[in-house]
């Protein structure tokens, strides 16, 4: 199983970003995917996921501004991240498991990359 993370980079406050995450070696519609993220000096914690059936789970700091997506006939799921703030600054990991995900990390997850967002102000 392969997670490629992509997407990240220099923003502003405000601005926005969109993380692409695709995966390989899975039956994709069957996983639910999630977004992870690890600021410096920080724990690494969970900041969306979506179920194999669409369903999604947001952490409270990114409600309203950021949005989980898949698009199973690419095996590709989406984090798009708007009104970014200094606080999302962070790698962040896409992460797949077989079950529902949670904020903590299973040993049977598949862990992609991680893809770096600096946000500055």
């Amino acid at each position: 199983v392969q997670l490629q993370a992509s997407g990240g980079g220099l923003v502003q406050t405000g601005g926005s970003l969109r993380l692409s995450c695709a995966a390989s070696g899975l039956t994709f519609s069957s996983y639910a995917m999630g977004w992870f993220r690890q600021a410096p000096g920080k724990q690494r914690e969970l900041v969306a996921h979506i179920t194999s059936f669409g369903g999604s789970y947001y952490r409270n700091s990114v409600k309203g501004r950021f949005t989980i997506s898949r698009d199973n006939a690419k095996n590709t799921v989406y984090l798009q991240m708007n009104s970014l703030k200094p606080e999302d600054t962070a790698v962040y990991y896409c992460v797949s498991r077989r079950t529902i995900i949670t904020a903590l990390p299973d040993e049977n997850d598949y862990w992609g990359q991680g893809t770096l967002v600096t946000v500055s102000s």
